[in-house]
């Protein structure tokens, strides 16, 4: 189970290192995250190289002994995208043995008592699943954009949004993504100093 950050510091990082960011966006939440991470560690000197999944297939970093590897994943009818469960379930001896780092999107995070790694029950559930063990997690809220969905995926969403209590109006757009936690997040990973082999 992935631990949480420590607590924020005001230090910055003294050792840069390269970040390599996987990601897959369905609706571009994930993507406008992870750019806001990226704006983040570069700000503290760190390099970064995006590594977007478009099939899991994608291959790891020759240098990922030497860098740490952050991997975002939206949640979509109740599974994180396949592109992301299919390159952790490809490469996860690498991955579990590599300086990794996780974070979830999914609309259960809007609610506060479920915005934690501990109290997520999707990135619980993927955690235990998939065997994935980074070494440091993060689970932030999507957004709803029920004018931009397909009437299909529109008529399902609003179903998942009645069974939770959350908002329904198909003229709705509204973003749930809690930027000083994300923010938070990005300025702890800035300093993580890993363990290099």
């Amino acid at each position: 189970m992935c631990l949480k950050l420590t607590s924020r510091s005001a230090l910055r990082c003294t050792n840069p290192m390269k970040y390599y960011l996987a990601y897959a966006s369905h609706d571009g939440q994930t993507k406008k995250i992870i750019g806001k991470i990226a704006s983040i560690l570069e700000d503290n000197a760190h390099e970064m190289v995006f590594l977007p999944l478009t099939t899991g297939q994608e291959h790891l970093p020759e240098d990922l002994n030497k860098s740490c590897l952050l991997i975002g994943a939206p949640v979509r009818y109740g599974f994180h995208l396949v592109p992301v469960r299919r390159f952790i379930t490809n490469n996860l001896v690498a991955l579990n043995a590599a300086q990794t780092a996780f974070f979830s999107v999914n609309l259960t995070a809007r609610k506060p008592e479920k915005c934690t790694p501990q109290t997520n029950a999707y990135l619980k559930k993927f955690l235990v699943k998939s065997k994935f063990l980074p070494k440091h997690c993060a689970v932030f809220a999507g957004a709803l954009n029920y004018p931009d969905y397909k009437p299909w995926d529109r008529i399902m969403i609003q179903l998942i949004m009645r069974m939770s209590k959350g908002p329904t109006d198909p003229k709705l757009a509204i973003e749930f993504t809690d930027w000083n936690a994300v923010h938070g997040f990005a300025e702890e990973l800035a300093i993580w100093q890993p363990a290099q082999s």
